[in-house]
């Protein structure tokens, strides 16, 4: 009777060892992605000016980044800032392609009226939003055209980027 009673308590100390060292089951059968850093950056030219560009850092899923052009205009003698943004949501489909959805807008401002106080005239002015929203595959490592007219042309480039 003893024989059996540490022949029992053996196999249940073997079957706990191996339950405690068996990998965690997989109930989908899909193989987890090791996580990546993606370089997104997007460049856009206008007529008579040197490229611009603006370059986000970011893992799969949404980004926003919000700034001010380098660039303003002036009214009344005043520098008022063009305010870039630029948001969207990566998801890598597989190691070479993704989908991107992404916007890219600025702050236009523009003269609404002009008052006369004295000598000088002064402009009021209000701010228009304009840009792009578009959705679309990119193949890492490649730039794509995404948007091209008589004011100049903007591409992509998303960048897997290798530790």
């Amino acid at each position: 009777m003893k024989s059996i009673s540490c022949f029992i308590a053996s196999l249940c100390i073997v079957l706990a060892c191996h339950a405690q060292s068996a990998p965690p089951s997989n109930p989908s059968g899909t193989t987890a992605k090791n996580p990546a850093n993606y370089l997104i950056r997007v460049e856009w030219t206008e007529p008579k000016n040197d490229p611009r560009f603006l370059e986000v850092l970011t893992t799969e899923g949404q980004f926003d980044l919000n700034t001010i052009q380098k660039n303003s205009i002036k009214i009344n003698n005043q520098d008022i800032p063009i305010t870039l943004k630029f948001s969207g949501t990566l998801t890598a489909l597989n190691d070479n392609e993704g989908k991107l959805q992404l916007f890219l807008g600025r702050t236009v401002p523009y003269i609404t009226g002009t008052v006369s106080y004295g000598p000088t005239p002064t402009s009021s002015y209000s701010q228009m939003n304009v840009g792009l929203q578009s959705s679309f595959i990119v193949h890492f490592g490649k730039p794509e055209t995404i948007q091209t007219d008589e004011n100049g042309k903007i591409s992509v480039l998303v960048k897997l980027e290798e530790d």
